[in-house]
């Protein structure tokens, strides 16, 4: 075998350090594109401000018409306003301190005079900058920054068990420590309003990006959503014709566009519907009809209290926070379709196979294919008309 010459040899070693070196600064320099995990969503992620460990907390208004969120906040150091007027595709950029717990709302068809705020939904006692937390009902944002045994994971969530009143997204913003999370792995949204439903399908790309497909509740359509709350727990139910002389409950009537739905609990206040008293556990306090269509609406929400193993997202403490209302695309199912990768996510620990697994569109159908489906209340209350008929005959 013919011998390399020195000189050669010396110049192949720089050729191929050169090459190394080259393809490096490149893929670093397309980190975004290529991985996906250093920004969960390009352009939109905010610099820290000048307040020491300053986290950011941003407010981003996507419906068609003005909003004036509401913020509560539990611990730690709050932000700079509890509650402002943010005008269709505006952001607020806010900022917390690390160890920051609340909550933050949207607020809908607001009289607003100097410090007072009149609301339809979420309204804070009158008041504009929220002394308290909001009215029900509101689909809330919920935060513990500095949770865990040790405060060093973040907690974090999309509830509805105070009701439902807009579509609602959370973004994480990643910091350096958490730069290798998938963004689909993190993002939850909210969207139970008909209209604001894309197009159904089990995959998509809101909220995250080409690498990592988000995975969709797959099957509803802004139809399904016009009526999934039940009757009696509108806020506004439509008036029946006829004086109300028509079979009970909806009979196909047109509900509103925007139709806000209180749960169970915050219409009733009953021990069995809040799981308070002697129901305040899990063996007891089952999910009733709203919860479970809320489940089937938002698989990612917070239904009712003891629904937090199927609603919580935990990742390691850093970062920042953007609230979205009326995101885009469609309510995801991260929690179900990634159960055991976000284990890895929760410790920080993202194994190959977790990136695998987050990039494979086929894993993730194989996981959102089998969706349940949103049964119509009308049917519900056939059935059970039928039922109470039959068991007269029976007894009569």
């Amino acid at each position: 075998m013919r011998r390399r010459s020195l000189s050669q040899n010396r110049r192949s070693d720089l050729t191929m350090k050169a090459t190394v070196l080259i393809t490096a600064l490149l893929l670093l320099s397309n980190l975004p594109e290529a991985t996906g995990v250093v920004q969960a969503i390009k352009g939109i992620t905010r610099p820290l401000t000048k307040r020491d460990r300053a986290i950011p907390l941003i407010v981003t208004n996507n419906c068609p018409n003005v909003l004036w969120p509401g913020i509560a906040s539990q611990a730690g150091d709050a932000p700079e306003t509890h509650g402002f007027e943010l005008g269709p595709g505006k952001s607020m950029n806010l900022t917390v301190g690390p160890t920051w717990a609340g909550r933050v709302w949207g607020r809908t068809n607001c009289t607003v005079g100097g410090d007072t705020a009149t609301c339809q939904t979420g309204d804070c006692l009158g008041k504009l900058n929220c002394v308290f937390g909001g009215a029900a009902p509101a689909t809330l944002a919920e935060f513990n920054l500095a949770g865990g045994m040790t405060g060093e994971q973040t907690f974090y969530d999309i509830s509805l068990v105070d009701g439902y009143n807009l579509p609602l997204g959370i973004v994480y913003h990643p910091a350096e420590n958490t730069s290798f999370i998938p963004p689909n792995l993190v993002n939850p949204t909210c969207i139970a309003t008909a209209g604001f439903l894309s197009n159904p399908s089990q995959t998509g790309f809101t909220y995250t990006n080409d690498t990592f497909p988000m995975p969709y509740q797959p099957t509803l359509t802004n139809r399904e959503l016009s009526d999934w709350c039940p009757w009696d727990l509108q806020v506004f139910p439509p008036d029946k014709p006829g004086d109300g002389v028509y079979p009970y409950p909806d009979d196909n009537i047109q509900r509103p566009v925007f139709d806000p739905c209180l749960s169970a609990c915050a219409s009733s206040h009953k021990p069995k519907d809040c799981c308070t008293g002697k129901f305040n556990d899990p063996d007891l306090c089952k999910p009733g009809l709203y919860s479970k269509y809320a489940k089937i609406v938002c698989p990612d929400a917070y239904s009712y209290a003891f629904d937090d193993q199927d609603s919580t997202f935990i990742v390691p403490l850093g970062g920042g926070w953007e609230v979205v209302f009326c995101p885009e695309g469609r309510s995801t199912n991260i929690l179900a379709t990634f159960s055991n990768e976000l284990h890895g996510v929760a410790s920080g620990a993202i194994t190959p196979e977790i990136l695998l697994n987050a990039m494979n569109v086929s894993f993730i159908e194989s996981k959102t294919g089998a969706a349940p489906r949103l049964g119509s209340p009308r049917w519900n209350i056939v059935v059970f008309c039928i039922a109470m008929a039959y068991a007269m005959l029976l007894l009569g």
